[in-house]
């Protein structure tokens, strides 16, 4: 447990520390940055982009909850493994699709022989309808979840007076909105923490300007500063979502697993609206991806021009998702075990450290790691790359198995302890067989997003290598649109084969 605790306060806690206190130490810089007309644009643009995301996937993601909960859908798994798959996808793979599709050059300019989308493309707008297609999976689960949570007494008291809408408007949504509302807010900080399609869309928001000041400008001291209206907005969102939710953040397998009351009818409806959003946030995407990278004279080309960043990203991708699922185990059962007030607290700081945005975070460790002495050997290799995955998903890897080491009753350590048994033998004959599915569920989810990450891996990446993301990026200005769509097709297959194993997986276990 200290060891984890070590861990967490080196690659968690000090990166977010020295974006905070480093600009106390230039003389005038907090005043100068209040004064700066144009960082209270970014900083317009960045609310507006976080907001406008966080409405309007909700407003995708919220009925689709509502439907799988409530519908009485034939082959809900099926259906909500498809509908969460987006969130999944790198952002800036789905901003690619869709510069291929409505660009300048795109799919839709190339059949009416008019530049019809691309004004609206490359806008806030844009970004927004993006992300929103990304992130509406977050508010569809949280909705589902908390549906399923409900007392089904409840409404089914409500349904013998009033007729199932009138109970929907006056009992079962009121139930779930701090639910809501709380995804809603994660949302948000998750918009305003995204590089790749702000980047990509060329709409100027913190991020993108933190890190041109960073890695174009060369100005580190820019850099940090244009960070704090950044941070401060993470901070405050991510501290509200902490409080709004309380303990839902641990909603436990034994409370999702009650018999939810169906509302009839809708089957027709939840087809037709999972149907569409389907379409537009996963199929579309692929078909545009597929069709430029069938334009290939051959892929074993593509596939050894960029054989060197499709490896490190396989191998540091494994060896992240493992050091972030070790540390996280306890971590979680830190939280698990902790009382009510707490763990409120400790939901709080992890979710202020998952806010944190990842160009914050690559400049974070840059300022801790670059120096001279002891810790000249770890800057500019690829420790730089385990150390930005661990400050980027430990927080949330924590949260997730303190939900399942949560399930697991309290009763069966102290039975143990009882036995004689000690800590690690507890631990591991008790504790860890019964959450297997859930620390291979968080692996699998943290090699996923390790594989995709892209706003800290460029900066900290050492010079001369790269990982797939960075090849992706850095590509899209100056190689063949086929070239680099097929290397977002293989980045996505790669991210949707383990999802689809852990879902077979899954299944069988439920029965």
């Amino acid at each position: 447990m200290g060891t984890a605790v070590a861990g967490f306060v080196a690659f968690c806690v000090l990166p977010l520390a020295y974006m905070l206190v480093q600009p106390a130490t230039t003389a005038g810089a907090y005043a100068a940055l209040l004064l700066d007309a144009r960082q209270r644009v970014l900083l317009v643009n960045t609310a507006v982009l976080g907001t406008g995301t966080a409405m309007l996937a909700t407003a995708i993601g919220a009925p689709l909850g509502l439907m799988l909960a409530r519908g009485a859908l034939p082959f809900t798994p099926a259906w909500r493994i498809a509908l969460a798959a987006p969130v999944l996808l790198p952002p800036y793979i789905t901003a690619l699709a869709w510069l291929y599709l409505g660009g300048s050059a795109g799919l839709v300019a190339a059949l009416t022989s008019r530049d019809l989308l691309s004004g609206w493309t490359y806008s806030l707008p844009g970004a927004v309808l993006v992300l929103s297609l990304v992130f509406y999976p977050l508010s569809m689960l949280t909705t589902e979840v908390a549906l399923r949570r409900i007392d089904r007494r409840l409404e089914e008291a409500a349904l013998i007076v009033a007729s199932p809408g009138r109970v929907l408007r006056r009992i079962t949504l009121p139930l779930v909105a701090p639910s809501v509302a709380a995804a809603a807010l994660v949302i948000f900080v998750l918009a305003i923490s995204e590089f790749g399609v702000p980047g990509l869309l060329r709409v100027r928001v913190f991020t993108t300007e933190v890190f041109t000041a960073f890695a174009a400008l060369y100005d580190s001291g820019l850099a940090t500063m244009l960070t704090l209206p950044l941070l401060a907005l993470a901070i405050v969102i991510a501290v509200g979502s902490a409080l709004l939710i309380g303990d839902r953040l641990l909603a436990t397998r034994r409370g999702i697993q009650r018999v939810p009351l169906a509302f009839t009818g809708w089957t027709r409806l939840t087809y037709g609206w999972a149907s569409c959003v389907l379409a537009v946030a996963l199929v579309t995407p692929l078909a545009v991806l597929t069709r430029e990278a069938l334009a290939l004279s051959s892929m074993a080309g593509i596939l050894q021009g960029s054989g060197a960043a499709i490896r490190k990203s396989l191998i540091m991708s494994v060896v992240g998702a493992s050091a972030v699922t070790l540390l996280a185990v306890w971590l979680g059962y830190g939280r698990a075990r902790a009382r009510r007030r707490t763990g409120i607290v400790v939901d709080a700081v992890f979710l202020v450290l998952f806010a944190v945005p990842s160009t914050v975070i690559g400049v974070g460790l840059i300022g801790i790691w670059n120096r001279t002495g002891m810790f000249g050997g770890i800057y500019g290799t690829d420790a730089m790359l385990l150390f930005a995955y661990l400050a980027r998903f430990l927080p949330m890897a924590a949260l997730a198995l303190a939900a399942g080491i949560r399930y697991v009753p309290i009763s069966h350590e102290e039975a143990a302890a009882v036995a004689g048994a000690g800590w690690w033998r507890t631990s591991t004959r008790i504790v860890l067989p019964q959450i297997g599915l859930a620390l291979l569920a968080t692996w699998t989810i943290v090699f996923i997003l390790a594989f995709g990450e892209l706003g800290a891996s460029i900066l900290v990446a050492p010079a001369g290598e790269t990982t797939l993301p960075i090849r992706i990026y850095t590509l899209i200005a100056n190689a063949p649109t086929a070239h680099v769509a097929a290397l977002a097709l293989l980045q996505s297959a790669v991210v949707f084969t383990p999802l689809a194993l852990l879902a077979v997986m899954a299944t069988r276990g439920t029965r």
